[in-house]
């Protein structure tokens, strides 16, 4: 790839589009997962009884082994999310582009 057509990318506004909107959607879902995440781990480290309470007086299984499923699933879920704009939204708009290069 030559100098000259990364340029011709780089400076293409809808690359710019794809960018901005890809890093952005990108960062939320991170936020969105590591706080999850992390509520989890300093729910275990500072209050550790609270994920284990027992669902029920006579059950061994306790609150934490289903949040923690629900966050192995919440997860799945914002990959899924993701995986729908991509191939969508951002797909559209890079074909955009590789038609802009084209033309050129």
């Amino acid at each position: 790839m030559t100098q000259e057509l990364v340029d011709k990318i780089k400076n293409n506004p809808d690359y710019q589009e794809l960018v901005s909107k890809r890093s952005s959607f990108s960062i939320k879902l991170s936020i969105a997962m590591l706080v999850v995440y992390f509520t989890f781990i300093l729910t275990i480290a500072f209050s550790p009884d609270t994920l284990g309470t027992p669902i029920s007086s006579d059950s061994v299984t306790t609150i934490g082994i289903p949040i923690g499923i629900a966050i192995i699933i919440f997860a799945f879920v914002l990959t899924g999310i993701y995986t729908k704009r991509a191939n969508g939204e951002f797909d559209d708009l890079s074909n955009k582009i590789k038609q802009a290069i084209k033309e050129d």
